[in-house]
């Protein structure tokens, strides 16, 4: 693939918005018939045009200059970009190796060059790659089963859709990427271990685990960096050599069949570059604060000081890390991992610059030198799983994608230390959105000017008569909650109405929220009743507000969210009367009253109608609730009365659970008057504990039905009595399993005299 003969030009000589106009003008004049529809369509002129070729004979003691490096790298991508685009694209794309394509192959290249979109003032890197987003619809491979559903390969181009995600806020641009990555995170979550593993080969590290990362950082949802982190800690576990302090491949690298010409195991170069490159990937969106991250710092310093005792006279690593003789070849699709995660590391100050930056500057230099006069990186070893010999005009879209990720660190190494995690872009201006869109062209039946005319106005017509949820001014299905101003982000006790909610009534402090159903939903939903709801929160401050704002609060935007299904159960401490074997209940409260809120203590009182037990009485209820701040359970005081004086048998209940993960864990402790109920985890979400305390002296006794596991205690109508609800979430901030929660619930003392 040699460049055309046309002239040379600058990619990064005009600046960005001067270049934006003179697109989205020439955008706008093009009409169907011109030259440039000669071109493959879809394919633009400006993808073909050659670049000029910088100098590329680096001196591997010194450090290139930032515009050195981004010459070097924008060059490159120019190149493989032509490259691209004067081939075909395949109806097939699991094995393409040049061309457009939504696998792993091309999408390793699309990673580098978002990246340089990013700090290029062209934009014709992010305009080509917006194409070929748009023309696989931001959509995965691997539908066809179940294996393939979960193939890391697959999940590599989720990086450029989440690319496109941050920087416009489409929200079809990640739908099908995060529906793919939902269906995926109860496998990953999954709570049996299994011989075989998702991630069972280590170049899976790249391609899955950042996009996992990434797309909790987009959306705030934890459950995806959470799956993730479970998932590669059993590859690591299985793959990982702390005595080599690498990575093999996979596991058949551990039998006796899978030996080097030493008689040792084989290392391979790329396979542990993979590993590097996504740990450093993972680590750009995983939080500062993140409880597993100093694992991966752990495995990524202990990667560095071993490749850096590989590293050959050349300035490359060999093919096999340990036995460099059977392929003394030159090889850069290993090495340009090395180059980047070691500049990368010197960059975020994980690694210590005077020891490293010698190995960087000796390898890119090495890299440089391969650079065909194509403008490809040459001596990349092709697609498999382990060492092999390698030509010097061997090309692969992997390598050019990594060295523009190496040149980008290796020009950010003229700057100070940068912090982690990074940043995602902001969102781009509308006009540098327009100039990096590519326009469909009109169908080929559009000819002549009357057609033409007849196409803009139908096109404005398409433009004024469908609706727009935008103009709703909901907030997005898949934007984070934001946190509050900084003035509303002290803890504090707080409850509400909620008729935007269909009369909720919701209450929360600094550990836990829950909520109770009012009028307006006993009228739209016939089962909903008295139980009460748990929402799952890991934050000090008030969020149920904010969440209720979403199309859906049942999602998980980095605050917390509701996930506990109440159903036809009591939920979390809902009470009934228990007549004939059978729990009787009322329905939503009807009226309620707010004593208190915004301080120190959420306090309120609701009023439930006369309800039927069996045909031998009619009970209704008043309750007082109370949440004060710093604790984990509700004040509860119940006042039954009823058209008789026989005492009651009251049922509290705890909803019933079951899932793929068992049925949960239930204690009944009679002597000290508690139910306690652990849920089976949520393969998304984790798990939730419930425990209900009652006056000991009151207990007649525990049951279940269908629904609920109940408590009972023996009520005299009228007279007041007391009883306490507390939650906990393992995602949340003050307990992360059943232990710990079971173990404070032992330590509460309540009082259960009744308030005066």
């Amino acid at each position: 693939m040699s460049q055309r003969s046309a002239p040379a030009r600058p990619r990064l000589a005009r600046p960005r918005l001067a270049l934006i106009a003179a697109l989205l003008a020439t955008t706008a004049l093009a009409t169907p018939g011109a030259a440039q529809n000669a071109l493959p369509p879809g394919v633009e002129a400006a993808w073909l045009e050659p670049t000029s070729r910088p100098a590329l004979n680096t001196d591997p003691a010194s450090l290139p200059s930032r515009d050195e490096a981004l010459a070097s790298v924008d060059y490159v991508a120019a190149s493989q970009i032509a490259a691209m685009a004067r081939e075909p694209i395949a109806l097939s794309t699991g094995s393409n190796l040049s061309q457009m394509s939504s696998n792993w192959v091309a999408a390793t290249f699309y990673v580098g060059a978002a990246r340089l979109a990013r700090k290029s003032d062209d934009p014709e890197t992010l305009r080509f790659l917006t194409a070929v987003a748009e023309h696989y619809n931001y959509s995965v491979r691997g539908a066809r089963s179940g294996p393939t559903m979960l193939n890391a390969d697959d999940i590599a181009i989720g990086d450029l859709y989440e690319e496109l995600y941050a920087r416009r806020r489409q929200e079809g641009v990640l739908a099908p990427l995060r529906q793919r990555l939902d269906w995926q995170v109860p496998h990953l979550n999954r709570s049996t271990e299994t011989p075989q593993l998702v991630w069972w080969w280590a170049d899976a590290l790249y391609m899955a685990p950042p996009v996992f990362a990434r797309m909790s950082a987009l959306t705030g949802d934890p459950k995806y960096l959470a799956a993730a982190d479970k998932e590669w800690r059993r590859t690591a576990a299985r793959l990982w050599v702390p005595e080599q302090r690498l990575f093999l491949r996979d596991e058949r690298f551990k039998d006796e069949n899978h030996r080097d010409a030493r008689g040792g195991h084989i290392y391979w170069s790329r396979a542990n570059g993979w590993v590097m490159g996504g740990l450093v990937r993972w680590l750009e969106s995983v939080p500062a604060d993140f409880a597993g991250r100093d694992f991966y710092v752990d495995i990524f310093r202990q990667m560095a000081g071993r490749v850096i005792e590989l590293q050959q006279d050349d300035g490359l690593w060999r093919a096999s890390l340990l036995d460099p003789e059977t392929y003394p070849q030159a090889e850069t699709s290993g090495s340009v991992f090395y180059v980047y995660a070691l500049a990368w590391g010197i960059n975020h100050g994980l690694l210590d610059r005077e020891t490293y930056l010698p190995h960087v500057t000796r390898g890119w230099a090495a890299l440089n030198r391969h650079v065909l006069p194509s403008g490809l990186i040459g001596a990349t070893q092709k697609t498999g799983d382990m060492p092999v010999a390698t030509g010097p005009d061997e090309v692969g879209l992997y390598t050019t994608g990594t060295y523009i990720l190496a040149g980008l660190q290796i020009a950010d190494l003229n700057a100070p230390t940068q912090t982690l995690p990074v940043a995602e872009p902001k969102r781009d201006v509308p006009e540098v959105i327009a100039a990096t869109t590519p326009t469909p062209p009109a169908p080929v039946t559009v000819v002549g000017p009357e057609e033409t005319r007849r196409r803009e106005a139908e096109m404005r017509a398409t433009h004024a008569l469908a609706y727009d949820p935008a103009a709703t001014g909901r907030p997005s299905t898949v934007e984070p909650l934001a946190p509050p101003p900084a003035d509303q982000q002290t803890p504090r006790a707080v409850v509400r109405f909620a008729p935007d909610r269909l009369d909720d009534l919701l209450w929360e402090n600094d550990r836990v929220a829950h909520r109770i159903y009012g009028p307006a939903l006993e009228a739209r939903e016939a089962p909903s009743g008295s139980g009460i709801d748990v929402w799952a929160k890991r934050v000090r401050w008030p969020f149920m507000d904010r969440m209720l704002k979403f199309p859906n609060y049942h999602t998980d935007r980095g605050e917390g969210l509701d996930y506990y299904d109440v159903g036809r159960g009591r939920g979390a401490g809902g009470l009934g009367i228990w007549f004939d074997n059978k729990l009787w209940t009322s329905r939503n409260f009807s009226t309620y009253r707010i004593e208190e809120t915004g301080g120190d203590e959420a306090r309120f009182s609701v009023d439930y109608r006369p309800w039927p037990v069996d045909v031998a009485r009619k009970v209704w209820e008043t309750r007082d609730f109370s949440l004060p701040l710093g604790s984990s359970f509700t004040r509860m005081t119940s006042t039954l009365n009823s058209d008789t004086t026989e005492p009651l048998i009251v049922g509290i209940g705890i909803s019933k659970r079951k899932n793929e993960n068992g049925s949960g864990f239930v204690t009944r402790d009679r002597e000290n008057g508690r139910l306690m109920f652990w849920e089976p985890e949520n393969p998304e979400h984790g798990g939730i504990g419930i425990a209900i305390l009652v006056d000991p002296a009151m207990v007649e006794g525990f049951a279940e039905d269908a629904d609920n596991y109940l408590i009972l205690v023996r009520v005299t109508p009228g007279r007041p009595f007391t009883y306490y609800m507390g939650s906990a979430w393992d995602g949340g901030l003050d307990f992360h399993d059943r232990t710990s929660w079971e173990a404070f619930v032992a330590t509460q003392r309540p009082a259960f005299a009744a308030a005066p």
